[in-house]
């Protein structure tokens, strides 16, 4: 088991990129993909950390590859035994979680025995649990029976000594095993002919790079999120935090729809998201987002524009439209820009996120419900009087109403600045 995938992967990326995470398929004998193994890309094997396992927990919740997330797959991540006790496993919806488990070297009996009540602790909340073949030596033995699944590394393990630790593993445990780095057909027929079910390695799939396109939102408003919820603010003034920050809506939103949280509904709306999260996992993002965020290359200006569109939308269509319909015009305006913020079209952008119709035909295809506020308020930017008529005549507002909404979305906006 290691924190990196086999070497000459057939997908390139760009050094210390921060988003780089490969996955290689976990394979059944007739090659259904049974699961996927993630490993951060971004760091040399021997830099994995607890503080690289927080990056990488929060790309794949929240960024990390639509196939991945949508295909209900089982997920393998490596892991530290400090990531083990930390909180940020709490966000992790266990079902579809194996935590790969690494030994410690050199490392006496009674130190092994001392992590044995938190790998017992994180397997009792539901987390699936994996170790290396290292946990069928004797000082392991504690260890064994929190085992669901037993990787052999068939580049450590001689063909004899592969026999033995399978029938030892048979014999002392119910973990599935999984054949690790296969490489030829001879070392398949091997495992395969030794009851192997699992396999894993270059001979079925190299592993495939994708790199999670993030958006960072303010550090000031990360910890003014973290300090209302640190008050138990209402949900109201929770929400005005997302609200002038596109970038820290969109996470929201990525997050709770994903897999990883594990809801069954779709979430559309800041309100309910903050209410289905509840504060103390909202705190535990929250606290992730913030060791994970850093500078990045898209202008202040870019943002301050989307939440000055979102709230120029909502006051429009609560001229004429149903509270709920107003909700989705501020998510369209604030989220019109997500294809300058990503660097990416729009359609590759929202296929990240699940949004109702409505959103998604006013940003991707300039139609239905919601596409003429948009393309007025695009007008009010832009100054263009012959638009700007012609919009506000189609929805039946004035020069009074739109000109009121503007100044007030303008005023808005400065007001969450401050």
């Amino acid at each position: 088991m290691s924190n990196s995938p086999e070497s000459g992967t057939a997908t390139a990326t760009q050094p210390n990129d921060p988003n780089a995470i490969a996955r290689q398929a976990i394979l059944s004998a007739d090659r259904a993909v049974f699961g996927y193994e993630l490993f951060d890309r971004s760091l040399a094997a021997d830099s994995h950390t607890a503080a690289s396992d927080a990056a990488m927990l929060f790309n794949v919740l929240s960024h990390a590859d639509t196939e991945v997330l949508l295909d209900r797959k089982t997920i393998f991540i490596n892991c530290t035994h400090q990531t083990l006790a930390g909180a940020h496993l709490e966000l992790i919806q266990p079902d579809r979680v194996v935590l790969e488990i690494p030994p410690l070297p050199d490392a006496t009996t009674d130190e092994i025995e001392e992590r044995l009540q938190t790998l017992a602790d994180v397997a009792k909340r539901g987390f699936r649990l994996a170790f290396d073949e290292s946990v069928l030596a004797q000082p392991y033995a504690s260890w064994l029976p929190l085992a669901t699944f037993i990787k052999l590394d068939l580049t450590k393990i001689t063909p004899e000594t592969l026999s033995s630790l399978t029938r030892l593993a048979q014999s002392k445990s119910s973990a599935q095993l999984i054949a690790e780095k296969v490489e030829t057909a001879e070392q398949y027929e091997l495992t395969a002919n030794l009851g192997i079910k699992l396999f894993q390695g270059f001979w079925f799939a190299k592993p495939v790079l994708f790199s999670g396109q993030t958006i960072r939102p303010a550090q000031a408003n990360i910890i003014q999120l973290i300090n209302l919820i640190r008050k138990q603010a209402s949900t109201a003034e929770i929400e005005e935090i997302f609200k002038r920050d596109p970038t820290l809506s969109f996470n929201l939103l990525r997050f709770i729809n994903s897999a990883g949280f594990g809801l069954s509904c779709e979430i559309t709306s800041f309100r309910h998201a903050i209410m289905m999260i509840g504060l103390k996992k909202l705190f535990r993002w929250a606290a992730l987002l913030m060791t994970t965020s850093r500078v990045g290359n898209v202008p202040s200006a870019v943002g301050n524009m989307a939440v000055v569109r979102g709230r120029l939308m909502e006051l429009l269509a609560a001229e004429m439209l149903p509270p709920e319909e107003c909700d989705n015009a501020f998510v369209v305006g604030v989220f019109s820009l997500l294809d300058t913020m990503l660097g990416m079209p729009m359609n590759k952008a929202l296929e990240s996120i699940t949004l109702p119709e409505t959103i998604v035909d006013a940003l991707l295809h300039q139609t239905g419900l919601l596409a003429p506020f948009l393309e007025l308020t695009k007008a009010c930017e832009s100054a263009d009087e012959v638009i700007f008529a012609k919009v506000a005549g189609e929805l039946q507002l004035t020069n009074h109403q739109v000109n009121w909404a503007h100044l007030n979305a303008l005023a808005w906006a400065e007001t969450l600045a401050d």
